[in-house]
């Protein structure tokens, strides 16, 4: 992502600022975030994002959503958007769609629900404005997986620019953190992946072949987001960080040489993995 903050690398597609035929001045309702600059910039470009054409149904059915939420909580709703493949412009026939309402206080708006309508599975988040930005201020193992949620959404609903708010707060919070800070969250999560692979390994080895993927799935996973925390890089989901660092093609046996690279960088950086007893108590 070009701008995106010191050191931070974003995945997804990168289409550049062109503007969106389909989401002109008419898309009134509709801010965008997922952008580079921290000014906030018009409806209608979309420097990060896709463009979601007004004829997709998925981006129809998250503002039939967004419009019977707002009908009937109007003044509890800040804003409303949604992430995703949606919010990138990439989604496909039947793919899900998330729409997040942020409420100005906590305990109000809708309930959360999901249902499959009209073919895609639609999740209704809920969630009040301080919460939010307080996730977008926090960093956790997770971060790679997470931080594209704050960084990429296509409003459909935002009358004051809240979701470049919720942009340039997390993007400020990355900027605070230094080396040390990811090279610790690292090594957490370096023990998650370490684990997931051992329990693949011991799958394997009793020729339980078919729990022996999923488990080998979940360490790909585990293994990249490792990755992500040495790189700061960002994915937009599970699978798409195993393509994007390589795990998703490695085996038993090349997962455990890449745990042990980066045993090595965490050492290099005043993190071992390694350690004694006494270690535990520092």
């Amino acid at each position: 992502m070009r701008g995106a903050g010191p050191g931070l690398t974003a995945g997804g597609p990168d289409p550049g600022p062109a503007a969106c035929p389909h989401h002109g001045p008419a898309a009134r309702r509709a801010g965008t975030t997922g952008g580079t600059a921290i000014h906030p910039v018009p409806a209608w470009r979309l420097p990060q994002n896709g463009c979601v054409p007004e004829t997709n149904p998925r981006w129809r059915l998250a503002e039939q959503v967004t419009d019977a939420v707002r009908r009937r909580f109007f003044a509890e709703v800040l804003a409303a958007g949604v992430h995703g493949a949606l919010a990138h412009g990439d989604d496909a026939e039947e793919s899900g769609v998330t729409v997040v309402v942020v409420t100005h206080e906590p305990g109000t708006g809708p309930r959360p629900a999901t249902r499959r309508v009209d073919g895609s599975v639609v999740e209704l988040v809920v969630i009040d404005a301080g919460e939010y930005l307080r996730h977008a201020r926090t960093l956790t193992t997770a971060w790679p997986l997470a931080a594209d949620q704050y960084l990429t959404t296509k409003a459909t609903y935002d009358p004051d620019d809240w979701y470049l708010r919720l942009r340039d707060t997390h993007l400020a919070r990355l900027a605070e953190a230094n080396a040390e800070e990811f090279a610790a969250l690292a090594r957490e999560a370096w023990f998650r992946g370490h684990t997931a692979a051992v329990d693949a390994r011991r799958l394997a080895t009793r020729y339980e072949p078919e729990a022996g993927l999923v488990a080998l799935a979940e360490a790909r996973v585990a293994v990249a987001v490792v990755d992500g925390l040495l790189t700061r890089t960002y994915f937009r989901d599970g699978p798409d960080a195993a393509r994007r660092t390589g795990t998703a093609w490695l085996g038993l046996t090349e997962l455990a040489h890449r745990l042990e690279e980066q045993a090595g960088r965490l050492a290099e950086r005043g993190r071992p993995v390694s350690g004694t007893v006494a270690d535990l108590f520092r």
